[in-house]
């Protein structure tokens, strides 16, 4: 069993929980991601590996509160513990060749996972500059965490709540007309903001890794359901990546795919709910 060591909220929807994993946390790198099960019963899901101590044995898991299983991982407390934490999962990222500047690039609860892509390359002495894009200055996170291992630090937000209005690929279009010579663009969000940084990026010959997080059901290439097309090519993201080549992505497929079971999962939800309020109205 692997057990809740810490919980914080980071906001209304977005949750992180820091899971004793020893032997997961050894192996760990950025990029890769874990499988979970609440229980026995329980579906397997897949979450990105926000961070990791090898020394402390402990993993760190954000996530936002949006299907059953997700919603039933929020309601978890410390010392409550997962039946199933299995990982590391995926190929660690690769930045290939020597990298002097990078822009990273989070969109939403994507910061979670590129703040490790951060911390690794601000480690490796690459000059940093990450830019966060949220909907409102509420739904930010990790700004501390990720100011502490970049240097250079922007946040956006949709409706300037935080006194900087606009998107990321805004931001990022200004640092390289303003002279910013990156050799690395790593972009890591909702499917349409990778789409529109990975044109960007290519107008400008930039190198650009993303990170899909497809539909995935087993986590070893077995089933196919996390196939991506890169390059005209089938990819698997669990065996293949999670990180790609933003520019050889077809991100229409990708965003269409992504589609076909939210009826499904809506419906999980509800009958999810109805079951908690049955529950609590015979209490």
């Amino acid at each position: 069993m692997f057990e809740v060591l810490e919980k914080r909220e980071l906001n209304e929807q977005v949750t992180l929980l820091k899971i004793a994993a020893p032997f997961v946390a050894k192996k760990a790198e950025p990029g890769q991601f874990i499988i979970f099960r609440i229980d026995e019963e329980g579906e397997r899901v897949p979450l990105t590996i926000a961070d990791f101590d090898r020394e402390a044995g402990t993993v760190t898991i954000i996530f936002q509160k949006v299907g059953k299983s997700t919603v039933r991982l929020g309601a978890m407390n410390v010392g409550d513990a997962l039946k199933d934490f299995v990982g590391p999962l995926g190929v660690a990222s690769h930045f290939g060749g020597e990298v002097k500047k990078a822009a990273i690039i989070g969109g939403g609860l994507g910061t979670a996972i590129a703040y490790p892509q951060a911390k690794k390359l601000h480690s490796l002495g690459v000059d940093v500059t990450s830019i966060c894009g949220f909907r409102n200055k509420d739904l930010i996170i990790l700004e501390d965490e990720m100011n502490a291992v970049s240097d250079k630090l922007i946040i956006t937000t949709d409706d300037g709540s935080n006194g900087n209005q606009g998107f990321v690929t805004t931001a990022l279009e200004n640092e390289i007309t303003g002279g910013a010579a990156f050799d690395l663009v790593i972009a890591i969000g909702p499917l349409i903001m990778m789409k529109f940084v990975s044109q960007l990026t290519k107008k400008y010959g930039i190198k650009t890794i993303v990170s899909m997080n497809p539909i995935m059901v087993d986590g070893t290439g077995m089933c196919g359901g996390c196939r991506v097309t890169v390059g005209g090519e089938t990819k698997f993201a669990c065996v293949d990546g999670p990180d790609f080549d933003g520019h050889q992505i077809d991100f229409d497929e990708a965003m269409r795919r992504s589609q076909m079971y939210k009826s499904q999962e809506k419906q999980s939800l509800e009958d999810h709910q109805c079951k908690i309020g049955l529950g609590k109205g015979e209490n």
